[in-house]
């Protein structure tokens, strides 16, 4: 079925004519810019549609959710890495992902007792999206990992029991190889080019070079 959501003078709701078990909240916009560069505009836009949509799209869907057997909220946000170098090319787009992730860390113990899972997916490097070959071009595309492994390790989430997975802050490469998936190859778009590791991860993973003034449309 289709969720409908809509902007009313008071608030926002979804209307559905079924249950809503499961809400992703994965928009995006991107600019990998520093402060002077980044203006006003496109900072509404990153804040708009990363933090606080995610927070609107997933309280329209709550009351669904509370009456689900089998509730999830999944976002497509990072690990909460408050190391400086996350900050100090793109102070606004980390704001506007964390944003996200800081519902994943408040939510999970808001909803808790409603037994509603509420966790974070992030991957371990670039993923062949529209949004990474506008920023890193074809070489960036072939050093990533193809979608399929996000669908997969989303899959093995919200398989999940919700009223004891929640509150985490998966990486996708984690997830499969929990799942037996020991051959991460054929994740690769193009197998022998080295991986382009994502932004935010911990001290595992080398920083990737900021890519300066990248900005792609909503969808990383």
């Amino acid at each position: 079925g289709t969720c409908l959501i809509r902007w009313k003078s008071s608030g926002i709701n979804a209307e559905y004519g079924g249950g809503i078990d499961i809400c992703i909240n994965n928009a995006s916009a991107i600019s990998l810019t520093g402060t002077a560069d980044t203006p006003m505009k496109r900072f509404d836009l990153m804040m708009g549609i990363n933090t606080r949509g995610t927070y609107c799209v997933t309280q329209a869907c709550l009351p669904h959710l509370k009456k689900s057997s089998h509730a999830h909220i999944l976002n497509n946000s990072p690990p909460l890495n408050m190391n400086a170098i996350w900050f100090q090319n793109h102070v606004a787009y980390t704001m506007a992902k964390y944003g996200m992730s800081m519902c994943v860390l408040g939510m999970a113990e808001e909803f808790r007792r409603n037994k509603i899972g509420v966790n974070a997916i992030w991957p371990a490097t670039a993923i062949a999206t529209a949004a990474v070959e506008m920023l890193g071009g074809d070489a960036m595309i072939k050093g990533s990992r193809t979608p399929e492994i996000m669908a997969d390790a989303a899959y093995a989430i919200l398989s999940r029991d919700p009223a004891t997975c929640t509150g985490n802050f998966f990486i996708d490469e984690e997830v499969v190889k929990a799942e037996g998936i020991t051959d991460l190859d054929q994740y690769h778009h193009s197998p022998g080019t080295p991986l382009f590791p994502d932004f935010f991860i911990g001290d595992e993973y080398p920083a990737p070079e900021a890519i300066e003034g990248g900005e792609a449309p909503a969808s990383s």
